[in-house]
């Protein structure tokens, strides 16, 4: 990211624009500018591409963005995203181990990142339980974005953080369940054949009705642009909805799993 931060700053200056002259042009602000300039903020191929037309280049950071080598591009994708999230139409999440994120309560998140080896202390869990709690603002927008989830059985199964916490995090699944922006499906346990053998994803539509998606591994994630490959995660995605409970079901099992409390 510092290589084409300096990429950035080079072009600026043969241009004889000041960062916040080049802020004006791109429609964005200075101080993001200067970020990306001094390596600290991953430059967006959308961003790129507005840059390359303002300082006359041919499409140089643009690939520069597109090809950021893998050792910048975990943390980098994974701020595009939070991005991309921010301001979504709609959001389709595939989770198999977890519940999925924008429905965790703070107890259940905390408890989630706690279990991570190796393990980052107290201090760092609660700096990412509360960005991970600050993420769920979408949900409180005016309009919130249409969501989608489907979730494995088996990530209910588990009593992560202890049978308070668990019965806790039920219930306001079971909450999310009834509000009318968010679908929630679970994909049972016992099936003889299931399309997210592969790991969870999440599908993202953008207000520029572009279509993208996100995954994550262990050691790293990727956003996902390619056309093709966004297909293929979508056929996935409705495969799985069409092999998970239905809404009703799926209330029902939680309601059943509460009833174990």
């Amino acid at each position: 990211m510092k290589m084409i931060g300096e990429q950035v700053a080079t072009g600026r200056i043969a241009k004889k624009l000041t960062q916040s002259g080049l802020a004006d042009l791109v429609n964005m602000d200075v101080e993001t500018v200067a970020s990306i300039e001094q390596g600290r903020r991953v430059l967006m191929p959308d961003v790129a591409e507005r840059m390359d037309r303002a300082l006359g280049l041919p499409g140089l950071l643009t690939v520069a963005a597109q090809r950021m080598p893998e050792v910048d591009m975990i943390p980098a994708w994974a701020e595009e995203y939070f991005e991309r999230e921010r301001e979504a139409l709609a959001l389709s999440w595939f989770d198999t181990t977890t519940v999925p994120g924008l429905l965790q309560t703070e107890d259940y998140a905390r408890a989630v990142l706690a279990c991570r080896v190796p393990y980052v202390g107290e201090a760092k869990v609660e700096v990412q339980t509360a960005r991970r709690m600050k993420r769920q603002e979408i949900l409180r927008r005016p309009v919130p974005p249409t969501l989608s989830f489907v979730i494995w059985e088996a990530a209910l199964r588990d009593r992560i953080g202890g049978n308070e916490v668990y019965f806790a995090q039920m219930r306001h699944l079971r909450a999310c369940a009834d509000r009318p922006a968010i679908s929630i499906q679970i994909l049972p346990l016992g099936l003889t054949a299931q399309a997210g053998l592969a790991g969870p994803f999440i599908l993202v539509e953008t207000p520029e009705f572009q279509h993208l998606a996100y995954s994550e591994t262990q050691r790293g994630s990727l956003l996902v642009r390619d056309p093709n490959e966004v297909s293929i995660l979508t056929q996935k995605y409705a495969m799985l909805r069409s092999q998970a409970l239905n809404m009703a079901e799926t209330k029902g099992l939680l309601d059943r799993l509460l009833g174990e409390s």
